[in-house]
C-alpha cells in the first residue's frame, strides 16, 4: 500500500508546492492590477508581443508560448483589444490567418508595469534565495518541465 501514497516528506514538499503555486499568481496579480491596471494574464500577453519581431506574433504561436488553449486566447485577446492594448491584423504572409499586434497603447501599459513586477518578483522569489537555491530551485523547475514536455 505505501507504494501508492506520497511519503510524508513527498507530502509535504508537495503541499507547499501547491500553496506557492495558489498564493505566487494571486500576489502577483494583485500588484500588476493595483500598481497599473493590468492583470497578470493581459501582463503575460504584452510581454510576449513586445518581445516578438515587429511586436507581432500569430494567435498560435502565442497559445503555444503561454500554453493556453485557444478559447482562453481568443478571450483575452478580445478583452485586451476592446481596452486598445492589442489589435488583430490580417497577416500579409498568409490571407487566411491574423497576427496580433501590440499598439502603443498595450507599449506604453508594459513598460510602466515591468518595474514594479520586477521589483514583485525580486522581493518575493530573488531576495529570499540564495544563489545555491535559485540555482537548484531552477533545476529542480527544469527536470519537472521535461517530464512534462515528455508527456506532451
Amino acid at each position: 500500500m505505501s507504494g501508492e501514497w506520497l511519503t510524508p516528506e513527498q507530502q509535504h514538499t508537495w503541499r507547499v508546492y501547491l500553496r506557492m503555486s495558489a498564493l505566487l499568481p494571486s500576489y502577483l496579480g494583485r500588484q500588476l492590477q493595483r500598481d497599473s491596471g493590468l492583470s497578470l494574464p493581459e501582463y503575460e500577453v504584452l510581454v510576449l508581443l513586445s518581445e516578438a519581431p515587429g511586436h507581432r506574433m500569430r494567435p498560435y504561436q502565442m497559445c503555444e508560448a503561454l500554453s493556453w488553449e485557444q478559447s482562453r486566447l481568443s478571450h483575452q485577446l478580445s478583452r485586451m483589444s476592446k481596452r486598445g492594448l492589442v489589435a488583430r491584423q490580417e497577416c500579409a504572409a498568409d490571407g487566411r490567418g491574423a497576427e496580433i499586434i501590440l499598439r502603443t497603447e498595450g507599449a506604453d501599459s508594459i513598460r510602466s508595469a515591468a518595474p514594479g513586477h520586477v521589483a514583485a518578483v525580486r522581493e518575493v522569489i530573488f531576495s529570499r534565495l540564495t544563489d545555491d537555491e535559485r540555482a537548484a530551485f531552477e533545476k529542480a523547475c527544469a527536470t519537472i518541465l521535461e517530464a512534462l514536455e515528455d508527456q506532451a
